[in-house]
């Protein structure tokens, strides 16, 4: 549904509800013996290439794709794609589309 005067203002009162956001690197599989082995400076490798877009997730929905910034001493994220409907996505049961954002 387009974003119009009449129905912005009646959805005006979810502005203020918290949802979580997350942003998943990828992820990896090991046995409970292994996990235990793990010690500071220990690295785990993940399933997705360090050049792949990170997923956004709100809610645990998948809403954009981006990549990982520096900003001072802390990460951040640089939203590339985002959703623009409801399809599936490889690995997802129901994702969103999601377009390039023009830079």
């Amino acid at each position: 549904m387009p974003t119009t005067a009449e129905n912005q203002s009646t959805m005006e009162f979810l502005l203020d509800v918290p949802v979580k956001l997350t942003v998943e690197l990828g992820n990896c599989e090991m046995t409970m013996k292994d996990l235990l082995q793990l010690g500071i400076g220990a690295v785990v490798q993940l399933d997705k290439p360090a050049s792949d877009p990170i997923d956004i997730f709100v809610n645990h929905k998948l809403v954009a794709r981006g990549e990982i910034v520096v900003v001072e001493d802390n990460l951040g994220v640089k939203i590339t794609e985002v959703s623009t409907g409801s399809t599936q996505v490889e690995g997802e049961e129901t994702s969103p589309d999601l377009t390039e954002e023009a830079s």
